[in-house]
């Protein structure tokens, strides 16, 4: 099974910088692209960043400010995924979440995270 932790989310100030990450537990042979989200009540879910076979994608509105990347622990059962976020904005707040889709043996099945909370506010 594949089971992903977010950390990271907090209170800023808007300008001000945070960094997500989501630790991505399993065989990693069985996950495929990666990704973040984020969830405002009353709004559909967004597509913030996806990485996939190392290259990055990202929403328009967070073009620029925010950074996608992933590292891998070396035994092949863990890695992380983190975004850096700069110069956050209040319509930056949200839940974030942590999105993997699953390869190989765990092929065509999602995987979520339970979310980390983004507040941009003075």
């Amino acid at each position: 099974q594949v089971q992903l932790v977010e950390s990271g989310g907090g209170l800023v100030q808007p300008g001000g910088s945070l960094r997500l990450s989501c630790v991505a537990s399993g065989s990693q042979r069985n996950i495929g692209f990666m990704a973040w989200y984020r969830q405002v009540p009353g709004k559909e879910r967004e597509l913030v960043a996806e990485l996939n076979d190392g290259y990055a994608r990202y929403s328009d509105s967070v073009l620029g400010r925010f950074t996608i990347s992933r590292d891998f622990a070396g035994d092949g059962a863990k890695s992380v995924m983190y975004l850096e976020m700069r110069t956050l904005k209040p319509e930056d707040t949200a839940l974030y979440l942590c999105h993997a889709r699953g390869i190989n043996y765990y092929r065509g099945r999602d995987f979520w995270g339970q979310g980390t909370q983004v507040t941009v506010s003075s």
